[in-house]
């Protein structure tokens, strides 16, 4: 692999026994819905009501760390981020504006993306409803990241569009620049199983000469879901294309602290790092243990523990840390942040 030495690509200033899993981390967002005798433009959601230990703890929290969720749109959530019940699909379209009030939520993951590509417009809404500092990651579309697609006879077949740097440019990069402008944080590219037979210098290969087509301003980062694939080609892939790896507590790879110890090579940029599922558990389910995620049923300290110790020591070297969580990691994401965000008010960064 060509490993020429490549200045950084342009970073946002940010803050002074287990079930079959899914390919996948969430469920695409559910269409808009209008609200019954509702008036133009009237706030049809309202954040929960302000919590003083939230707010001291937000406080207290180190510059440079970001804390969000994976989507927005859990009724689940009324109480903890919402002031009262709404129905998904209001949450979805009207909600955005109340989880930016909630104290510690200064990012949000939109895995939307993933499954459509989102236009400028839409992220233009978003960002409108969010404070000038609060940073978006958001998935580029499968389209770019899955190997194999199914044809309409059900046939597995190979992706013409995989790792086309001309359909990433027009179906992700371009619209996530222009819709959100500075409120922009990271830009996910996910890839999906890729199967066993796909070689990991091949594929490291292959990404690289993808990211480097890419235009430098946007923070690419990079997600596996195959364990062979962290490699130190994938590390070199990775620098030398000016991206970085986002690591994932997911039952597919291998723990935090050893993706990282892989990876450090690549760790140039701002650490993202992403709490999806128990290594027992798998998606469907954690859903349905866990719905409608309101309560911290199944604590995980341990990977709690790792993902302190990680942004710890990033943010001591400087770097800033976005940590999305995901309600299948331990039964509601804003509760679980919560827990994270106390053991991490005595982190000073660099």
């Amino acid at each position: 692999m060509p490993s020429p030495s490549l200045a950084r690509r342009g970073r946002h200033p940010h803050l002074a026994g287990m079930s079959q899993l899914s390919l996948f981390d969430d469920e695409p967002a559910q269409p808009a819905a209008t609200t019954a005798g509702a008036p133009p433009g009237a706030p049809t959601v309202t954040p929960a009501p302000p919590s003083s230990e939230l707010a001291v703890l937000a406080r207290g929290l180190p510059s440079g760390l970001r804390l969000g969720t994976s989507s927005w749109s859990f009724p689940g959530w009324a109480g903890l981020v919402y002031g009262g019940p709404a129905p998904t699909a209001v949450l979805s379209r009207d909600g955005l504006r109340a989880y930016a009030r909630h104290p510690l939520l200064t990012t949000v993951g939109v895995d939307s993306g993933f499954y459509a590509p989102l236009d400028a417009d839409r992220l233009a809404r978003w960002a409108a409803q969010v404070p000038v500092d609060f940073r978006f990651l958001v998935k580029a579309p499968a389209a770019v990241t899955q190997r194999h697609q199914r044809g309409g006879d059900g046939r597995w077949r190979h992706n013409p569009e995989f790792l086309s740097p001309d359909i990433a440019l027009r179906q992700a990069v371009e619209p996530y620049r222009r819709g959100l402008g500075e409120r922009a944080g990271v830009l996910l590219l996910q890839f999906p199983p890729q199967g066993g037979r796909t070689h990991p210098r091949r594929f490291a290969e292959d990404l690289y000469r993808f990211l480097k087509r890419l235009p430098p301003g946007p923070v690419y980062a990079v997600e596996v879901r195959d364990a062979h694939l962290l490699t130190a080609d994938f590390a070199a892939a990775l620098h030398h294309g000016g991206a970085v790896p986002s690591l994932a507590a997911h039952p597919r790879l291998p723990p935090l602290s050893a993706q990282a110890s892989l990876l450090q090579d690549a760790a140039q940029g701002p650490l993202v790092l992403r709490w999806l599922l128990r290594r027992n558990r798998g998606y469907e389910e954690a859903r349905e243990r866990y719905g409608p995620f309101s309560q911290l049923a199944e604590p995980d300290p341990d990977t709690r523990a790792a993902i302190r110790a990680l942004a710890a020591a990033a943010l001591a070297r400087g770097r800033e840390v976005f940590i999305i969580v995901n309600n299948k990691a331990e039964g509601s994401s804003p509760l679980s942040i919560a827990a994270l965000a106390r053991t991490l008010t005595d982190v000073h960064p660099a």
